[in-house]
């Protein structure tokens, strides 16, 4: 049976035991979010917080902490909703197999949104400081709603038919926000919300907009959905659901989610921006205050037994990497159709997902009687950074498919396979001057950086050096995270460029791949370490170097190494780290409560 509200797929979770009650009362300043990284690291239960300081609400949170939790939460209709974006992209399936695709026939039934009466959503009014002020790190501007649906409407077609249903952080308190009258909307120029706004702009009228937290889990998941053009958000939350979205219209014509445990309604100015932030993100850094947009609440609503449901972002693998992978379950294998030629693509987590991605496509126009080369894959690249959010992709890593099958998630086979083909005279292909994701603060200013493609075909050119060099003139420090990659400190001053040339390459022919860091031998430990430190700490169009580089028809090209200097600069945002008395104080608690670390 579907679930009707957040508070009966907890109880489930509590019957298969995979929740924890927390009885004592808890402090949404720092310590929940400590209680929930703690929890999430040990691939614990989610927790429900029965008593949170400074507010009536219950809260929870790691509903989504794994993928085998997540997928039991959405199950009732997991298989028929593979199946109906499988359909999205040939409907000749259905035709084809009607039996396989049945299920997926019959959900389409839930698909259509219902609009029912205000009356019967049981909503009471409260204000923004009655909700639990979530505060996830030290540095953080203030409370945030970490797991919101924010929903928006187009200005020139209203109703639910063509509206937006996204998740953007949103800011409760802090910085210049009026009390109970403001909060902050943090959304990139290419969301949904943003094209709305933009047409409201063009009318010269206000937005509005609603923000539903809770209700049923599969609405949480479609809010972060990339969904095939006419498949809108709602739709999707009913058929996930296995019951229809049920959405209602207050006194004065801001839709809420009849399901929902609470909704913030309110208007957004297209000309009024106040500073938000600073907010500890999945990157791993904190993103600094910046001006977005302003909401002016008009309404908070709230169900009397309502459960205020949070996430803690930060250094992956977080809770939201869980999204990732429930997206990838149920959309991968729609890439090779909106994407020709490519089988399939990985946003690389550990690197904070948009720095990163793999790619495997296809070389299949090099005659035989020829060297195979990237030429069909350099296409097929830049597909991949025009498309939905891939396009704020940093580094693109593209091998061909046809002659050879990397493993696209396994990191380190998928690297091997690339430097063990690489040719840095040929391979590189920089983009500069462009978008980058918001949150990045290693390029040139907000949103704006620079991209390279790394792109291989063929047989492998050299086999990797496993071994690490004992001593490297002008570095220091040396270590190997994998074989072909050296990580390495600066020994003394001078430029990158200056040490690298003054090397003998042909003897580091095994190591085509070298990161500069501050501390190699932590880079150097695991592969989480070196992805996250060289892919969110560098901007190819600054940081990338070779030794006897050179341009060539605009063409930068290097005879040897390549060289990523992911050393911290000082415009670098700052690394989030715990409050150790706060981690003292939630370990404790979670002990009381009986939470034990689990293999």
């Amino acid at each position: 049976m579907a679930y009707k509200s957040l508070a009966k797929a907890i109880e489930e979770l509590e019957e298969r035991g995979d929740l924890l009650r927390v009885h004592e009362e808890v402090d949404p300043d720092l310590e929940m979010a400590a209680m929930h990284r703690q929890s999430f690291q040990s691939n614990g239960p989610a927790l429900l917080f029965e008593k949170v300081k400074g507010s009536k609400f219950k809260a929870v949170t790691n509903l989504f902490g794994n993928l085998e939790r997540s997928k039991y939460i959405l199950r009732e209709k997991w298989e028929a909703v593979e199946g109906m974006v499988a359909l999205k992209s040939d409907p000749s399936l259905a035709l084809r197999n009607p039996w396989k695709y049945r299920k997926s026939i019959l959900g389409a039934l839930n698909m259509r949104p219902k609009k029912v009466g205000i009356h019967t959503c049981g909503f009471e009014e409260v204000q923004i400081t009655d909700l639990p002020q979530m505060k996830s790190w030290p540095m953080d501007g203030g409370p945030f709603i970490t797991l919101p649906q924010v929903y928006s409407e187009d200005p020139d077609n209203p109703g639910v038919k063509l509206s937006n249903l996204g998740m953007y952080r949103v800011q409760m308190t802090g910085n210049s926000y009026e009390t109970n009258q403001e909060i902050g909307l943090h959304y990139q120029i290419h969301r949904g919300i943003g094209v709305h706004q933009t047409k409201a702009r063009k009318r010269g009228e206000d937005l509005k907009v609603s923000i539903f937290i809770g209700g049923h889990p599969a609405h949480t998941l479609a809010a972060v959905m990339p969904l095939p053009e006419g498949l809108s958000e709602l739709m999707f939350a009913g058929a996930l659901a296995g019951r229809r979205f049920r959405y209602a219209y207050d006194a004065e014509g801001y839709c809420l989610s009849a399901d929902a445990d609470f909704v913030i309604t309110g208007s957004i100015s297209h000309d009024e921006l106040k500073p938000e932030g600073p907010f500890g993100d999945h990157l791993g850094y904190y993103s600094l205050v910046h001006d977005f947009p302003v909401m002016k609440v008009n309404k908070v609503y709230a169900k009397p037994n309502a459960i205020w449901p949070f996430t803690v972002v930060g250094r992956p693998p977080a809770e939201d990497s869980q999204f990732g992978a429930l997206i990838h379950s149920l959309t991968g294998e729609a890439i090779p159709d909106n994407l020709p030629g490519v089988s399939s693509v990985h946003a690389v987590d550990l690197a904070g997902v948009h720095p990163l991605l793999f790619a495997v496509g296809s070389e299949r126009y090099t005659p035989y009687t020829q060297e195979i080369q990237p030429a069909e894959v350099l296409t097929q690249a830049n597909m991949i950074l025009g498309f939905g959010q891939l396009s704020l992709a940093k580094y693109l890593f593209i091998a061909d498919g046809v002659y050879s099958n990397p493993d696209i998630h396994d990191e380190e086979a998928f690297l091997t396979h690339i430097l063990e083909r690489f040719r840095p005279d040929r391979d590189l292909h920089f983009q500069t001057q462009t978008t980058i994701d918001t949150l990045d603060y290693s390029g040139e200013s907000l949103n704006r950086g620079s991209k390279l493609v790394v792109a291989v075909a063929g047989d492998p050119i050299r086999k990797l050096g496993k071994r690490r060099p004992s001593e490297i003139p002008g570095f220091k420090n040396i270590g190997s995270p994998m074989p072909g990659v050296l990580c390495l400190e600066l020994d003394g001053e001078g430029k990158v460029e200056d040490r690298l040339n003054m090397l003998d390459a042909k003897k580091y022919e095994a190591y085509p791949f070298w990161v500069l860091v501050d501390d190699s031998m932590f880079t150097a430990q695991n592969m989480a370490n070196f992805l996250w430190v060289t892919f969110t700490r560098s901007n190819p169009s600054h940081d990338v170097y070779g030794w006897k580089s050179s341009f060539e028809h605009k063409h930068w090209s290097t005879q040897g190494m390549v060289l990523i200097d992911a050393r911290k600069k000082p415009h670098h945002a700052p690394e989030m780290k715990e409050d150790p008395a706060v981690e003292k104080s939630a370990k404790a608690k979670l002990k009381k409560a009986g939470f034990k670390k689990r293999a």
